[in-house]
């Protein structure tokens, strides 16, 4: 059996699911400031009368990371940058703490000048004098040669907590992107940290003895023990979650939109021939892009929580959310009120609902149904214009799906699939205004959860070699060893797809090796004057994001729990 856990921004859900089958399904509020308690309250209920030691895989999806980052709850980061030929360090500056390091390599790795040891010694001691305990470490071109960042690690020995190398993050040559992606890793590890080891506490008090796995933003999980070095990964992973379980539950071939309404937010995803698309290079962390690859998922301020308020232009609902709705206890009015006025819901205390619009209609000289009606269309009319905008970016330039396959072709999708606490709500209103074909799934309550539950582990690897200096790297195994001048693009090929199944297998994940896809492939010759010199190959292979199996249809009672 399976359990899989969402953390959303107003509730946590969890399914418990045994082969292709929902065996329990609940809710409970998310508690920002113990998660763990949300945790407890939906496990408490789906393991209800079920024997915990059939689970064997544990899925989360967390709002932990996105949190501490938005809220400002994380780690002072020492960020020790070293730079090189190109854009100088201090257009990425980020943090309080930023230090470059004098030295530098070339694009082939070797280094030009020395790292200045002093410059090292100062900033470090700078660092440590201000109480900081995490660092990010990058230096320009690391992937081709770590050497810089290895030093500077050593030289930071005993005197930090956790320190982010830049090569292992990724193989790819950018160096702004590294550079950010360092720097939120270190800042968010203590509190991932902190969560992990509850966590695990917590799961031992329910007999569980399963795999635990952390949802990463591509649809794919990681163990939790490689999440604690690398919890970054573990951002934007529930509008991921979303994405995962519309390929449980409602598979398709054809160009489709999904629609995940929350309590908080709204996320809206496109699907191109039934596959998400992926954020190839790596999604955007308070407007700077990181090496962090995610579904390309587009978030709106619109939810069943969302505030509604009158302003000179009109009535206006979100992106603002004071709490729940005062159908379940909330003390301002919220779309999910309106809905509730207007006879399209009938969601907890009916009547609250109506006592709070009547309240703030009379405050504007408004009557309740009609500030009830304009909300709905102020929210509604919202999401549509993303949606459309949406459909709109991704046909003005290029596109990859979760296969890493370019769809170069106009995507038109004509069905949208809406899954949420308020979907079946929207159904109809959303149908009218969009002029598609929209669906409401069984499952709608939980599919966030069930994409967790269901979607199996992913990684994926850089190789390159260059056969004239017989060097070759795989920067985020910390790998580079030097190859024979004969070494080929087939060598280069099989051994990335060996060294990615072997380090899968080290962290406890059975790949079969069908299963690994080679989505770059490359070789170049190498000219010195007018002869070959050698040979550049570049080989990238995945384990890309899928789910495990595909549930039966039908649906469940979902249990509030707490």
């Amino acid at each position: 059996m399976r359990i899989g856990i969402d953390i959303g921004g107003t509730h946590t859900d969890g399914v418990l699911i045994d082969g292709t089958r929902l065996v329990a399904a609940a809710k409970a509020p998310t508690h920002h400031d113990n998660l763990l308690e949300s945790i407890s309250q939906v496990l408490h209920s789906i393991l209800a009368g079920q024997d915990p030691v059939r689970v064997q895989t544990l899925n989360l999806s967390t709002t932990l990371t996105t949190n501490a980052i938005i809220t400002g709850r994380i780690d002072p980061v020492g960020m020790l940058v070293v730079g090189g030929p190109g854009i100088a360090p201090k257009h990425y500056r980020i943090g309080e703490h930023f230090h470059q390091i004098y030295g530098s390599l070339d694009h082939l790795g070797t280094e030009t000048s020395a790292l200045d040891e002093q410059d090292l010694e100062e900033a470090i001691a700078s660092c440590c004098d201000q109480g900081v305990k995490c660092f990010g470490v990058a230096s320009k071109f690391s992937p081709r040669n770590p050497a810089h960042e290895n030093r500077i690690h050593e030289a930071l020995c005993d005197q930090a907590d956790f320190i982010s190398l830049g090569h292992l993050v990724s193989g790819q040559l950018n160096f702004g992107r590294r550079i950010h992606t360092v720097y939120y890793n270190s800042a968010v590890w203590r509190t991932f940290r902190s969560f992990a080891g509850a966590l695990t506490a917590s799961l031992r008090g329910f007999d569980l003895q399963a795999e635990v796995n952390i949802l990463k933003a591509d649809g794919g999980t990681m163990p939790l023990s490689r999440a604690l070095d690398a919890p970054v990964q573990s951002i934007f992973s529930g509008p991921a979650a979303s994405v995962m379980g519309i390929l449980a539950t409602c598979p398709a071939d054809e160009d489709l939109l999904m629609l995940d309404i929350g309590g908080t937010t709204s996320d809206i995803a496109l699907f191109a021939g039934g596959e998400p698309l992926l954020e190839r290079e790596g999604i955007a962390i308070e407007g700077r892009p990181t090496l962090v690859r995610a579904i390309h998922v587009e978030s709106i301020g619109i939810g069943g929580d969302s505030l509604i308020h009158v302003e000179n232009n009109g009535v206006k609902t979100g992106p603002q959310r004071l709490g729940p709705c005062m159908a379940t206890g909330g003390q301002v009015p919220s779309l999910m009120d309106a809905l509730n006025v207007l006879g399209l819901a009938e969601f907890g205390e009916v009547q609250r609902s109506h006592e709070g619009m009547m309240t703030l209609a009379a405050q504007h000289q408004l009557k309740a149904d009609q500030l009830a009606r304009e909300a709905v269309e102020e929210a509604v009319n919202a999401i549509a214009a993303k949606i459309e905008a949406l459909i709109r970016m991704v046909n003005t330039k290029p596109v990859y799906t979760i296969h890493e396959i370019l769809a170069d072709r106009e995507i038109l999708p004509k069905k949208l699939i809406v899954i949420g606490g308020p979907a079946a709500v929207f159904k109809e209103l959303l149908a009218t205004r969009l002029g598609m074909e929209v669906i409401v799934p069984p499952l709608h309550g939980v599919a966030n959860a069930i994409g967790a539950a269901l979607t199996r582990t992913t990684s994926h690897l850089a190789l390159t070699a260059n056969t004239a200096r017989g060097q070759l790297s795989v920067p985020m195994l910390g790998i580079f060893r030097t190859i024979p001048r004969g070494y080929s693009l087939q060598d280069a090929t099989d051994e990335a797809k060996n060294l990615l199944k072997a380090d899968l297998e080290k962290a406890g994940v059975a790949i079969a090796a069908d299963e690994i896809q080679i989505t770059q492939a490359d070789s170049f010759n190498m000219i010195d004057g007018s002869y070959t010199s050698g040979k550049n190959i570049r080989v990238v292979a995945q384990v890309r994001p899928a789910v495990v199996a595909r549930l039966e249809n039908g649906s469940a009672t979902i249990h509030l729990a707490g």
